[in-house]
């Protein structure tokens, strides 16, 4: 059978699956924003109010996901002493929950992640209400949905889906999530933080509820001044692993039927600010943020007030939890497509010059059935032309190397594709 006919047949095959549900991510941003305040320094034993409060709660829902699987997921908190600014002179305990769903490859992972922690105006009040529900129980309630969805399929890479505290004062905890992965010596294919998803009405009063940005790096924060030379060289500052990330959930989006229109924002974050996969992108993983259309600064940071009309906060009646399940649903499908996915190749080189042909190889990846080349002009941004071949090289005819950009991604049996390794790298 051709190799493009096996994708097609069998997600034809394929039994349907559980969709995101709206009314359930409107019940866990209820029960988050339920806590009172989940401010970092908050209490940790307080069994009602406070971070502590909504950690155990939230590993209450990895587990119950769990047993439901018959043990897929396991919980895990880990935690670590820090100090720094926006936190205490003594420094605070920082604290993440991880639901763990173990894959068939031994140390393979993709991440998507949430922050649990809220904040007020003033980043050290750990006191008063802080609702947090777009910021960010909007994402807690995504990672919470997807481990729900994806619990019921089997995967090559592990998925960690991580409620992580800190992000408010100063990205403490996907710091400590980070520097684990790198500790544990995890292959981080993918990590996708979802922070403010969940909302539709800007501050301008333009509703926005046909797209989601996702925020990626071109030229890679890890790399150094040499690598970063020779990206320059080969006009590879499109095509860093984190841009390919978000190409890739841009192309996955347009498969969902009804869903929302990926704008692949050519930033790391919005302008001047940061968010959670910034110590991942800092220790070379691929990393994206996904952020809603048209943000309201009125219900970020804020004391529960009204001024000249206007109520401030970040509280459940503002939000759009039909377009918080349109986001989750391409988390899902991303997660989904990697997880089942062989890795991306590696060490993929081209040559060709003084010739019209190219000539692409790469090092062979552990269960991958194929591979596809993909190329285009490079006056263009997207990846235009393919080839399926099931060796570790191949020849582009009249395919100039001079006017032509190259990758490679790993099909797995099943027709899932890893992310697109740019060649000459």
């Amino acid at each position: 059978m051709p190799l493009a006919l096996i994708a097609p047949l069998l997600l034809a095959a394929a039994p349907a699956t559980p969709q995101p549900d709206p009314a359930r991510l409107k019940a866990t941003v209820e029960a988050l924003v339920g806590f009172g305040t989940r401010h970092t320094l908050s209490s940790q034993t307080d069994p009602k109010r406070g971070i502590g409060a909504a950690q155990h709660w939230v590993a209450r829902q990895f587990a119950a996901i769990g047993r439901q699987c018959g043990g897929c997921i396991t919980v895990e908190r880990i935690a670590g002493h820090m100090t720094g600014e926006r936190l205490p002179p003594e420094g605070a305990e920082i604290a993440d929950i991880l639901g763990i769903q173990k894959g068939s490859d031994p140390n393979r992972y993709v991440i998507v992640s949430g922050h649990i922690d809220s904040r007020v105006t003033d980043v050290m009040d750990a006191t008063h209400d802080a609702p947090g529900a777009n910021d960010d129980g909007s994402g807690v309630a995504l990672v919470l949905e997807a481990a729900r969805i994806l619990s019921h399929q089997h995967f090559r890479a592990t998925i960690v889906y991580a409620a992580v505290a800190g992000e408010e004062q100063g990205l403490y905890g996907s710091t400590l999530l980070a520097k684990t992965a790198k500790a544990r010596g995890w292959q981080v294919d993918a990590m996708l933080n979802n922070d403010i998803v969940g909302n539709t009405m800007g501050q301008n009063g333009m509703r926005v509820a046909d797209r989601v940005r996702v925020f990626s790096e071109g030229i890679r924060a890890s790399e150094d001044l040499k690598q970063q030379m020779r990206r320059r060289a080969i006009g590879g500052e499109d095509d860093g692993p984190s841009r390919a990330l978000a190409k890739a959930i841009d192309h996955v989006a347009q498969t969902l039927p009804g869903g929302l229109d990926v704008f692949v924002n050519r930033r790391p974050d919005r302008f001047g600010r940061g968010g959670d996969h910034f110590p991942f992108l800092a220790l070379g993983y691929p990393a994206v943020r996904f952020t809603v259309g048209a943000e309201n600064w009125t219900q970020q940071h804020q004391d529960l007030r009204t001024e000249k009309g206007v109520a401030y906060g970040d509280t459940v009646d503002k939000m759009d939890f039909p377009y918080l399940a349109k986001v989750t649903a391409i988390n899902v499908a991303t997660l989904r497509r990697l997880a089942a996915a062989p890795a991306a190749p590696q060490d993929v080189t081209i040559s060709g010059a003084l010739s019209f042909d190219t000539t692409v190889k790469w090092q062979p990846v552990p269960g991958a059935a194929a591979y596809r080349v993909h190329w285009r002009r490079d006056d263009t941004q997207d990846w235009t032309d393919s080839r399926d071949v099931t060796g570790t090289q191949t020849i582009l005819r009249n395919v100039p190397v001079d006017d032509n950009f190259v990758g490679v991604s790993a099909i797995g049996a099943d027709g899932s594709e890893s992310l697109v390794s740019f060649a000459g790298l």
